[in-house]
């Protein structure tokens, strides 16, 4: 007798879709730029072979940790995102639910106007990120939905405000333009260096939160009925939120706020691939991977002058987030 698929799961097409396309996404992404780089060129890079001297330079130097960083942001905040959607049963939520996002950029610009490094900039861009996600579960009392969404709404306005203060303090030549392009969300500073602080956070996270997929399709349902499954669903949600608030703070570290990316990839791929989260989760790995690392290569080709990632993924994410509604109809997770 043929045994029968479990309803949800991952079927094998559907993996080896979703490995291939960010494969195949980044090997595009890497010969296209303002300088294009032959195919040939980049076959011969990854297969040790010899190349030119600056075609080595723009693959291995400048576009490959940038594509890299890329999907790995793209991966985690889409992540972050299905997440936290099904933790609030809230369709609008996204990775800065809870103010990491904002704490992050507060930490940024913050270290920007005390003169830090590059890595400095990302160890206080994530330490503030932690600090707005605790403060917030600390405010709100218990693990009411609506008061941790009213607690994180509070916490992002009051870092909000501190960013907006530290922007009115810096100056105006050389301090306050820095941290408005870091704010935009940018790629552009992408190196081995950054990725080697940020990516092993995103890359552990996102398999825990692999490795509880089953047990995430749980989180939309009361309580009361959650816990005839035999799960420990406070835990299951503190363990949630860690992840993604690690994720998130770990992408605004390396990038600065890259909004649009968690609110759009889940539910496009809710609308492809369904609830079930043993599909949902590597469907949002894959597709906001090849997203994010469309949109970079457009930020920085389109014009003479980069365009921030934030301005983009806004441009593209609204129509499509608003054709996405008027054929639905609405939203249920």
């Amino acid at each position: 007798m043929k045994k029968q698929p479990i309803p949800g799961s991952l079927r094998l097409w559907q993996l080896v879709v979703f490995l291939i396309a960010p494969v195949l996404c980044a090997l595009v992404c890497l010969c296209i730029g303002r300088m294009n780089v032959p195919v040939r060129d980049l076959v011969s890079l990854l297969l040790g072979r010899e190349v030119g001297a600056q075609a080595r330079a723009v693959l291995w130097s400048m576009r490959l940790p940038r594509v890299l960083l890329a999907a790995l942001v793209g991966a985690g905040l889409s992540v972050s995102g299905c997440v936290f959607q099904s933790l609030f049963a809230n369709p609008l939520a996204t990775p800065d639910t809870l103010g990491v996002a904002s704490g992050a950029s507060f930490g940024a610009a913050l270290a920007l106007l005390l003169g830090f490094r590059l890595i400095g900039v990302q160890l206080t861009a994530f330490f503030f990120g932690m600090v707005a996600v605790s403060l917030t579960c600390l405010s709100g009392k218990g693990s009411a939905r609506t008061t941790m969404i009213l607690s994180g709404i509070m916490m992002g306005s009051l870092f909000s405000a501190l960013v907006s203060l530290v922007k009115f303090t810096a100056d105006t030549e050389s301090q306050l333009p820095a941290i408005t392009y870091w704010l935009m969300g940018s790629l552009s500073a992408a190196g081995f260096g950054a990725l080697k602080l940020g990516a092993p956070a995103i890359a552990v996270f996102c398999g825990v939160l692999l490795l509880l997929r089953w047990k995430l399709n749980l989180l939309p349902l009361p309580d009361e009925e959650a816990r005839t499954f035999g799960t420990n669903i406070p835990r299951l949600r503190a363990v949630c939120i860690v992840c993604c608030a690690a994720m998130t703070a770990s992408c605004v570290a390396m990038c600065g706020q890259v909004g649009w990316v968690g609110l759009l990839v889940p539910h496009v791929c809710r609308l492809l691939f369904g609830n079930s989260h043993a599909r949902l989760l590597p469907a949002c790995i894959s597709c906001g991977a090849c997203f994010l690392m469309i949109v970079d290569t457009l930020a920085r080709t389109i014009s003479a002058a980069e365009i921030p990632v934030s301005i983009l993924t806004a441009i593209l994410g609204a129509p499509i987030f608003i054709t996405i509604v008027r054929r639905k109809g609405g939203w249920s997770l």
